[in-house]
């Protein structure tokens, strides 16, 4: 099952603003998190029950620094569709 500590941040960027006038609110989470899982997380900790969720895996870039290659983090993005009206900075966390 989720926690809230799998959820890494809400994505603030042009694209997500533009969603966000739709109601869609885009999440970045751990690997390990599962459609039902963010549901469940999002229903007891934001008290909302989203209408759709959509997943994105994005695996890690290999990245060199001085000479050197490391990878970034594997992370999961959810497209949260919200009911009309509700957004997460307005729900009490």
């Amino acid at each position: 099952m989720a926690d809230i500590t799998d959820i890494r941040t809400i994505i603030y960027t042009e694209k997500t603003l533009g969603l966000q006038e739709q109601g869609v609110v885009v999440i970045q989470t751990s690997p390990k998190v599962t459609k039902n899982g963010l549901k469940e997380v999002l229903k007891e900790y934001f008290g909302v029950t989203p209408l759709r969720i959509n997943s994105l895996r994005m695996d890690g870039k290999v990245k060199r620094f001085r000479g050197r290659v490391g990878v970034r983090d594997d992370v999961k993005k959810f497209y949260v569709k919200l009911p009309e009206g509700v957004t997460l900075e307005n729900t009490e966390a």
